[in-house]
């Protein structure tokens, strides 16, 4: 049996359905340039990944006929939460003491945020769950082996992105700079929300 079709397949479809620039990339990418629990954020974005592309392969056809009403539950809870979540990285942005160094998180923090942004997402389920899981199962017993190609796509894609913020986060820490990211962070939110409302 080809093993390799499905594997690239599924990577392949992964990273493309990853790598726009979303709320979570968007918070990912601002972790990374504060140097604050990024490792932590990273893991919960692959193992939700993980979970989901999971779910998506093993019973699309259930997640599918949920997802009327579970889908238009999250929009309106992720429209909610994404707007507020701009609101506070605007304000960050206004507020230079915010912007130092040693003004940290605690991970439990950091944690609940990356899981909100993750798991409050309807793009997420779409893509992730839907579209990977139709894509998965066109390959039959083999779709495991094109679930584990999105997986690594997930990996990959997280880990460089976080990894990649967190080497420039060095010559990027003026707070002026943080000052930027927190605006385009907030920007990014808005724009989600209003397209997550648009979607309806």
């Amino acid at each position: 049996m080809d093993l390799i079709s499905p594997a690239l397949t599924g990577f392949g479809t992964g990273l493309g359905l990853i790598v726009a620039i979303g709320a979570q990339n968007a918070w990912i990418l601002r972790q990374g340039v504060r140097r604050e629990h990024i490792g932590l954020v990273i893991t919960i974005c692959t193992a939700s990944d993980v979970v989901l592309i999971l779910v998506g392969t093993g019973a699309v056809n259930a997640v599918s006929s949920m997802a009327p009403w579970v889908l238009e539950v999250l929009r309106w809870g992720g429209v909610v939460y994404l707007l507020g979540f701009a609101l506070t990285s605007f304000r960050s942005a206004l507020r230079p003491s915010s912007l130092e160094a040693d003004t940290t998180r605690p991970a439990t923090s950091v944690a609940v945020t990356t899981l909100a942004l993750t798991w409050l997402n309807p793009h997420v389920y779409l893509d992730t769950v839907l579209m990977m899981g139709s894509v998965t199962n066109q390959f039959g017993p083999a779709r495991w082996v094109a679930a584990a190609g999105g997986i690594a796509a997930s990996a990959v894609w997280f880990t460089g992105l976080g990894l990649g913020a967190r080497a420039l986060s060095r010559p990027l820490t003026r707070p002026a700079t943080w000052r930027v990211l927190d605006v385009l962070v907030g920007v990014v939110m808005v724009t989600v929300a209003v397209h997550l409302v648009a979607a309806g």
